[in-house]
C-alpha cells in the first residue's frame, strides 16, 4: 500500500505486479504521485482515497469496471489509469473508451497505462493495445512503450474535428 505495507497473497501473480507498479513504476514515471486506488476483482477497494478522487471530480461506483490502480501525478495534474495484466486484457480501444466515459468529469488529464509482468505476457496482448496509451513491463522497469500519438506519457485532449 502507499503507506509502505502491502497486501500479498502468493496465490495471485496480480499482487506481485501491483507491488511492482507501486514500488517501481510510480517513482519512475509519476514521482511524488498519490496512489488513490488499488483494487482487484475479489476486493474492489483494497485501497481507496475517496477524498482525493472527489477533489478531482471522480466518484467510483463499486459496480463500475475500475482500473486496477489509479495514481494522481500531482506535478502534472494527470490521472494515471493503470490496468495490471496477468490474465485479463489490456487497455484496448473498447476499454479506453469505457475509462474515458467513467472518468469524464475528471479535472485531471487522463493517461491510460497497461502494465505487464514481462514481455512474454505482453506479446499475447500486443495486437489489442489501444493507440494513445502506454505500456510498462515490470521486468524492464525503467522503460515505457508508447503506442503512437503526439505525446509520451501524457493525456490527450478531446479534439472535435472542424467541419
Amino acid at each position: 500500500m502507499p503507506d509502505g505495507t502491502f497486501f500479498y497473497n502468493p496465490r495471485y501473480r496480480w499482487c506481485l505486479l501491483i507491488k511492482a507498479i507501486i514500488e517501481h513504476f510510480c517513482p519512475t514515471f509519476s514521482p511524488g504521485g498519490v496512489v488513490l486506488y488499488i483494487g482487484d476483482t475479489e476486493n474492489k477497494f483494497v485501497h481507496l482515497e475517496a477524498a482525493g478522487l472527489a477533489a478531482l471530480g471522480v466518484t467510483l461506483d463499486s459496480a463500475a469496471k475500475i482500473p486496477d490502480v489509479i495514481v494522481h501525478y500531482t506535478a502534472k495534474n494527470w490521472l494515471l489509469l493503470i490496468e495490471a495484466v496477468t490474465s485479463a486484457g489490456p487497455v484496448d480501444g473498447k476499454r479506453r473508451k469505457e475509462l474515458k466515459d467513467l472518468f469524464a468529469g475528471c479535472k485531471a488529464g487522463l493517461v491510460f497505462v497497461t502494465a505487464f509482468e514481462n514481455r512474454r505476457t505482453m506479446q499475447s496482448f500486443v495486437s489489442q493495445i489501444a493507440w494513445e496509451s502506454e505500456v510498462w513491463i515490470a521486468e524492464d522497469p525503467d522503460h515505457m512503450i508508447h503506442f503512437n500519438g503526439e505525446r509520451f506519457l501524457g493525456p490527450y485532449p478531446d479534439v472535435t474535428p472542424k467541419s
